[in-house]
């Protein structure tokens, strides 16, 4: 599947969820920020998405690569705008090593000495 988005978005192309990942939610600390770093990866680019099925909110979820090869998934964790999924994504090496470099690097949401995970701030608010 290949989209342009055309909104700003977090990790969702419309309909569209970033496998293995979750990023703050839009009123959580950092949140704004991780909505940014994903619009300015994607933002009126062509982008390939490789479909994993849907989630119970009927979305596809899926692997997001711009034109240049940049797996914008593994850009997000990488840069500390987002969790590596554990729950649904637990063997993803790849992921894991880019949250641990963020995390010793401080980068983005890991600037935070304890952030709270977005599934843990749903449960709350």
């Amino acid at each position: 599947m290949t989209a342009t988005p055309s909104k700003s978005c977090t990790t969702n192309i419309p309909n569209v969820s970033a496998s293995g990942i979750d990023c703050p939610e839009k009123k959580q600390a950092f949140g704004q920020q991780a909505k940014h770093a994903a619009s300015e990866l994607t933002f009126g680019k062509e982008v390939t998405i490789k479909t994993h099925g849907h989630d119970k909110y009927t979305r596809t979820i899926g692997d997001v690569t711009l034109s240049d090869g940049t797996n914008v998934n593994h850009t997000l964790v990488k840069d500390g705008w987002c969790w590596w999924f554990r729950k649904y994504a637990p063997g993803d090496m790849v992921l894991e090593g880019l949250e641990h470099e963020a995390r010793e690097a401080r980068k983005g949401l890991w600037a935070d000495p304890q952030p709270v995970p977005p599934w843990e701030w749903r449960k709350r608010n």
